[in-house]
């Protein structure tokens, strides 16, 4: 399968190291960034044949069967339609978009071309995932109805243009909270979202002089833009259709211990905490905790992404993470900026 990849950063190396584990599977055909200079030394890294700056110009003259959109989140939508109408099945990264308006434009797009639309709902792919969707599928947990979310850093924004609205459509929500409100869904079913309440502070903000030694994001002044207008921290409560309820944390800057991530599912039978696959439940009229052996963690999900990809567009696979299900993610994250600016709870169409 040809394959080509719009925007060279950081994520786009992952997707990569994931690729070459594929093989002959994949021929690395052409690969474009805005930064020429980025895209030859990523070309050069990984063996592509020919590279661009212009994605118009890439689609137009090489026939591509895979392309992973790695660009900041302003250019998903452009870049992904660009390559949908080019020819190619897309895998594009979360976000899918700035707000479900230009999601729903890249469904559509997707649709109209009869290719592939994959959204890069990484933590899908994991066998944390895997593994709860069993145990609940064969009722171990009983009617699930509730989740509890969150996803912190204490001093955590990534620089660049992660502080920057206009490049990324908001700050810790749309960029970590996707992650886990996502893996808390599809575990739980993917049922229709309906409503939202959430709160949204912007109090701390960008601090170029602080030094957190040993953490894993560290604000220094070499990795920002001027430009740092995103929020700090949410906490929202999202409904479904099923009656099922999430409520979720996340931060970029937030006054606690450390850098800390938590998903905890809970059922008429049990609850699971997806971190180390305890499940706490009743047994023989005790309350008992019972510990799963065999877990061995997330696992390498980008690697079981991108082979899931390759999968779906050669041999017709099933997606996992279709483009409806990264509509329905932004509807919600578009539903919880809305409340957080209002104070009132939003209904999700």
């Amino acid at each position: 399968m040809r394959l080509g990849i719009i925007g060279t950063g950081g994520i786009a190396h992952f997707h990569m190291e994931a690729y070459k584990k594929l093989g002959d599977r994949i021929e690395c055909v052409a690969c474009c960034d805005l930064d020429y200079d980025k895209a030859d030394r990523f070309a050069k890294e990984f063996g592509f044949a020919k590279v661009y700056s212009d994605c118009r110009e890439m689609m137009a003259k090489e026939k591509l069967d895979m392309v992973s959109v790695c660009t900041w989140n302003k250019s998903h939508a452009e870049c992904t339609i660009v390559a949908l109408e080019g020819g190619a099945n897309v895998l594009c990264e979360k976000p899918m978009a700035m707000n479900a308006a230009e999601a729903m434009e890249m469904e559509a797009a997707a649709k109209k071309a009869g290719k592939l639309l994959m959204i890069g709902f990484c933590r899908r792919h994991g066998n944390d995932a895997k593994m709860a969707l069993d145990f609940i599928e064969k009722g171990f947990l009983g009617d699930v109805y509730y989740a509890r979310t969150k996803y912190i850093r204490r001093a955590g924004c990534p620089g660049g243009w992660f502080g920057d609205k206009s490049f990324s459509g908001g700050g810790p929500l749309i960029d970590l909270g996707v992650h886990v409100i996502d893996l808390c869904r599809y575990v739980l079913g993917n049922p229709k979202p309906v409503s939202a309440f959430g709160v949204s502070y912007d109090n701390i903000g960008y601090r170029p002089n602080l030094r957190v030694p040993g953490m894993a994001w560290t604000v220094t002044p070499s990795n920002y833009r001027p430009t740092y207008n995103v929020e700090d921290f949410v906490s929202a409560l999202i409904t479904f259709d099923n009656g099922a309820t999430i409520s979720v944390e996340t931060s970029y800057n937030l006054f606690e211990e450390g850098d800390s991530g938590e998903m905890k599912i809970f059922g008429t039978k049990g609850g699971l905490d997806m971190n180390t696959f305890n499940i706490y439940t009743d047994v023989n009229d005790n309350v008992a905790d019972v510990r799963v052996k065999s877990f061995g963690g997330c696992g390498d999900f980008f690697a079981n992404e991108i082979k899931h990809f390759a999968d779906c567009v050669e041999f017709g696979v099933p997606c996992i993470a279709p483009a409806k299900d990264g509509v329905a993610m932004m509807k919600i994250l578009d539903a919880i900026y809305l409340s957080a600016k209002t104070g009132k709870s939003v209904d999700i169409d």
